[in-house]
This record gives structure tokens, sequence and C-alpha cells, in this order.
């Protein structure tokens, strides 16, 4: 696999999204459980079929990008508010970025480390390892790049990420994510309660780092990305549950600024698994 890997890679960028389009459309029309997952979480946001039906090849192209961005060469980036991370980085009180299952999320983390984690400010990233030991092991090589860094979802990550922000270097979160059991609260998102993440409110509290919303925008025909970012426009409070609904409210704006590359197949309103 790793192999094949390495000579998916090769492909040009315009190629593998062509190829991933097809995959998402062959794994809509023969799954019927993700199909109906995809469409319950598009109508739950209010979406209608204009909205979530370029969703269905963007999924596909989430995968098939991947061989690219992690072994390939470099492949083109706009910006789109990177006076914002700037203005951050200039507090110095550390910057947590929050990246909802939107666009290539990939991308947004490599962007910022070659243009700034390999200077002064690295960024960690939260990352669950995969259970497969071959893809495991991919993806730990293909993450190890200058300026990024990656925490494990365990105790010592967190400490990990605290350190991290308090000494005023970045760290990346998808807050839309799922957690495990006794790690989130029950709190609506497009109008139905989903169990989602504490980490983030908790981080942005004791740290007192500074929120940024950021998004992977994947261009047409394979001519690369842009790349978005703008602060949080609702201050967090110290109450955890109104905080949490704070960035679930963000996160439902970004997704509406975009629904055609939102992951609709995720499945957001799943009940947590127990920690093992």
């Amino acid at each position: 696999m790793i192999t094949l890997f390495k000579i998916l890679s090769l492909l040009p960028l315009w190629l593998a999204h062509g190829l991933g389009w097809s995959l998402g459309w062959l794994v809509f029309a023969a799954s019927g459980v993700y199909r109906k997952r995809f469409l319950d979480n598009a109508r739950q946001a209010g979406m209608g079929w204009r909205q979530w039906l370029g969703a269905v090849g963007e999924s596909g192209k989430l995968v098939a990008e991947l061989p690219r961005l992690w072994l390939g060469r470099p492949v083109p980036v706009q910006w789109d508010g990177a006076h914002h991370v700037d203005a951050a980085l200039a507090l110095g009180r550390g910057v947590l970025f929050l990246t909802p299952h939107l666009g290539c999320f990939e991308i947004t983390a490599q962007a910022y480390a070659r243009r700034y984690g390999q200077a002064r400010h690295p960024l960690t990233v939260l990352f669950r390892p995969p259970r497969q030991s071959w893809l495991r092991a991919l993806v730990t090589t293909a993450r190890a790049r200058p300026g990024l860094h990656t925490a494990p979802t365990t105790l010592a990550g967190v400490k990990q990420m605290i350190k991290a922000l308090k000494q005023g270097q970045s760290l990346g979160l998808l807050p839309d994510q799922v957690p495990p059991l006794g790690m989130g609260l029950w709190v609506s998102f497009f109008g139905r309660d989903a169990y989602t993440m504490t980490l983030s409110v908790r981080l942005a509290q004791q740290t007192g780092a500074t929120v940024l919303l950021a998004w992977g925008e994947r261009l047409s025909w394979g001519r690369g990305y842009r790349v978005h970012f703008q602060p949080l426009s609702t201050a967090l409070s110290s109450d955890g549950a109104q905080a949490t609904g704070v960035i679930n409210r963000a996160m439902e704006d970004l997704v509406r600024s975009c629904p055609q590359q939102y992951l609709w197949g995720y499945a957001r309103y799943k009940q947590p698994r127990q920690e093992i």
C-alpha cells in the first residue's frame, strides 16, 4: 500500500481530484448507509440539493489528494486573511486555529507550517494514529515536517498542547470532531444536539490564546488551494456550555460559506465512544 501511495503522489493534482470525484460518486451510489447519513446531515442544516450536490465529489477528492499532499511535490496555495495570523502571532499569547471538516484541512496545517512554523511559531495538531500499522507509519512519516508537530489524543498530548500555547506557539483542532465520552457536551449543531468537544474551549480559557477560524478551500481543476483565516466574531465566555455553543455556531457559519466542500458524510451526530 505504501508503494501505491508513492505512485499516486506523482499524479498531477487535477488528475488526483478527477479520480477522487469519481470515487466520491461511486461510494455515494454504492453505500446506502453513507448516502442516508450524508443526505440527513445536509437536510438537517437546511441545505438544498444545489448546495450539497458538489460535496459528493469533493468528499472523494479529500481522499484522493492525500498521497500528493503527504508524499508529493508542494501544491499551489493562495492566502486569504494572513494579516489576522500576523496580528495574532504578534500578541505572543499563542494561536488556536479551529477548522471544521470543510475543504482540505490537511493543506491548512501544511501551509501554515511552511509560512510561519519553520521560523518561530511551529504548529501542533491533535492526532489520533490510524489503527492499521502500515497507515500509521505512513501518516506519521508524512506529517513529520519542519514547523509541524503532532500531539496524541491523550492526557500527555493535552499537556503538550497547553505547553505549546503558553510558549506562544500555535495549535490546530477540528472542533466538530466527536470526542470520546466524558470529553464533550451535547450542544446544538445545525439545530440538533451533537456531542461536541470542550477541549478547544478549555485550551483557550486556560492559556489566553487567540482563537482564529481556518479552512482550506479546494480550487477547481486542480489549481491548488486557498487557505482562509478569520477571527472568532464572539468572545468565549467563562461558561463552558455557552462557549462551546459559540464555537459550534462559528463552525456552522464556515460551513454555510461553502457547503459544497463540507464532509456531510461525517457521522457528526453519533454517540460518543467509550475511551479504552
